[in-house]
């Protein structure tokens, strides 16, 4: 190698090392609020500020949702009046740590309307306990779809917590708590999840899906764990409810985990092919499992029942209530509402009632106050089955109507333990008209059929 490129190599060297060689300025990391979408503080918010940030807030929400970007709220505390979401609004907070707190004033906290690809993660909407008008919810959304709610703690609202009209989406792990009417509503709904929420302490229901008319719904209601839910307003059955769907069609609830509700744990009314199955209930105090009114088709299989004063209630033959397959669910330690006389009457704690085109099958009824199962109310019975279950320690273990204009039922091949009042006994409405139809036979009843059931100690 000759030494001009010997001189050249050596100062190419030279160079390289004196490059790197040289001091360099300290990379400035991006804050990291900045990686979940435009910072909200770069419109004048203020974290922990004790002033009304309202105004600041809603410039930086429009801002943010004309360039189709996120606005993120770093952790803090931020004071507001009703603050308006538009299409496509995307609202980041830090959960745990990002904090709304309503001033009142307005009739929510969060209100959108038409605002379709709405989301909201990862904030805490407080309501103060500052009362809403009516139908009103802190996060109030009308006409959206592909709405998404994630990840949000909502408490202390004055009114619901989420109020819902004709939206679809999902409404996910978000913690509700201290709710002055009910957790989630959702009327009229497109296509919707509620999935995977945790909801403590309401004063109305937990979840309310209804419909302004009868019609195909589809909401599937998946896997909240519900506790703790009042009546306040009284009633006879419309609050106190983990969770009630009303005129909702096609409605699935599924693996929730529901405990201490005034009323029910699930109530369908006049919703058509519910399926309540998988769900877990322990300590409510009227029934447990409802589909009442005017439906065609429930589905109750699967459940768990561990303290309630029914269990399973399918009725309101009258009323077009018709059927349903009722299996597989475990239901026990059932209540009296009153004292129990010598007789099984109608609220000391009954497992499984049905009325009409119905199947019960594969259910284990363990202490039951008064039967174990029961089939139709008066003339209010047709075509029922009940087959295979296993009724332990119930005053009574099947009843049947065998009142005058009553339909076709068959009781067979179930095993019936500890029933003093009797295997299976003949009713007019809830009053015992015969002896038990196991010993007697029930020969004198065409439209019955009783046959091949064990029955030990009853």
């Amino acid at each position: 190698m000759d030494v001009n490129r010997r001189n050249l190599l050596g100062a190419s060297a030279a160079g390289a090392a004196g490059a790197l060689a040289l001091p360099t300025e300290p990379a400035r990391a991006a804050p990291l609020i900045a990686t979940l979408g435009r910072d909200a503080t770069q419109y004048g918010v203020k974290p922990n500020s004790p002033d009304d940030q309202t105004r600041a807030l809603q410039r930086a929400m429009d801002e943010a949702a004309r360039a189709q970007a996120p606005l993120a709220l770093p952790p803090g505390t931020y004071r507001s009046s009703m603050l308006r979401l538009g299409r496509g609004a995307q609202l980041v907070g830090v959960r745990g740590a990002t904090r709304l707190v309503f001033n009142g004033g307005a009739p929510s906290l969060l209100s959108a309307e038409g605002a379709d690809g709405l989301g909201i993660t990862g904030v805490a909407l407080d309501g103060g306990g500052i009362a809403l008008p009516q139908r009103r919810g802190l996060l109030h959304v009308a006409a959206g779809n592909e709405v998404r709610i994630v990840d949000c703690e909502i408490t202390r609202s004055g009114g619901s917590g989420v109020w819902l009209e004709q939206v679809s989406g999902d409404i996910s792990g978000n913690i509700l708590t201290d709710i002055a009417v009910t957790a989630v509503v959702s009327f009229d709904a497109l296509g919707l999840i509620v999935s995977r929420n945790t909801i403590k302490g309401t004063r109305d229901n937990g979840i309310e899906i209804l419909r302004t008319a009868i019609g195909d719904d589809g909401t599937m209601v998946l896997d909240n764990h519900i506790e703790d839910i009042k009546a306040g307003p009284g009633g006879s059955g419309q609050y106190g409810n983990a969770i009630n769907a009303f005129r909702a069609g096609n409605v699935i609830v599924r693996g929730n985990r529901i405990r201490n509700c005034d009323y029910s744990a699930v109530r369908g009314n006049s919703t058509s092919n519910i399926q309540i199955v998988g769900n877990g209930v322990t300590d409510v105090r009227e029934v447990a499992l409802y589909s009442e009114f005017a439906f065609e088709g429930a589905v109750i299989a699967g459940n768990t029942v561990d303290g309630a004063a029914f269990g399973v209630s399918v009725c309101n033959f009258n009323e077009g209530g018709r059927l349903a397959v009722v299996q597989g669910n475990i239901i026990r330690n059932l209540i009296s509402k009153r004292p129990i006389g010598t007789a099984p009457d109608d609220d000391a704690g009954i497992g499984i009632y049905v009325e009409a085109d119905s199947s019960v099958t594969g259910n284990v009824v363990e202490n039951a106050p008064s039967y174990g199962i029961v089939a139709g109310w008066g003339r209010y019975l047709r075509d029922v089955v009940i087959s295979g279950n296993v009724i332990r320690n119930a005053l009574a273990g099947v009843g049947v109507s065998v009142a005058p204009g009553a339909g076709t039922a068959l009781v067979s091949s179930n095993m019936i333990s500890g029933t003093p009042r009797g295997a299976v006994i003949g009713l007019d409405h809830i009053k015992p008209v015969t002896s038990d139809l196991t010993q007697d036979g029930a020969q004198r009843f065409a439209q019955i059929v009783v046959n091949g059931n064990a029955v030990r100690g009853s």
